[in-house]
């Protein structure tokens, strides 16, 4: 298992983990579904919609990597730098620095 000093170090390995167009493309419609459901805890003070929110991105993740990656999620091996990743390369989506 390979190690990482930084979460700087760590992301173009999760990167190069999601190179399959439609794998980050789950990933991003997983995180959005995740946001959407975060919101909803909040605006009904209801914890348990946080669950759904983890279910919703990670499923979309899974099946990314599952299906199209055909590789291992790296949340198995590096659980809170790729969480991180979710979220950096979702920005990067967003403002078009990774290709949707």
């Amino acid at each position: 298992m390979a190690r990482f000093a930084s979460f700087r170090e760590f992301y173009p390995f999760y990167l190069d983990e999601h190179s399959n167009r439609t794998s980050r493309r789950l990933h991003f419609i997983g995180s959005c579904g995740a946001l959407a459901f975060a919101a909803i805890a909040v605006a009904t003070a209801n914890a348990w919609w946080l669950l759904a929110a983890l279910a919703c991105g990670y499923a979309f993740a899974w099946v990314g990597h599952f299906f199209f990656e055909k590789n291992r999620p790296a949340t198995f091996r590096h659980p809170f730098y790729s969480f991180a990743g979710d979220w950096v390369m979702f920005k990067d989506i967003l403002t078009g620095r990774i290709p949707f």
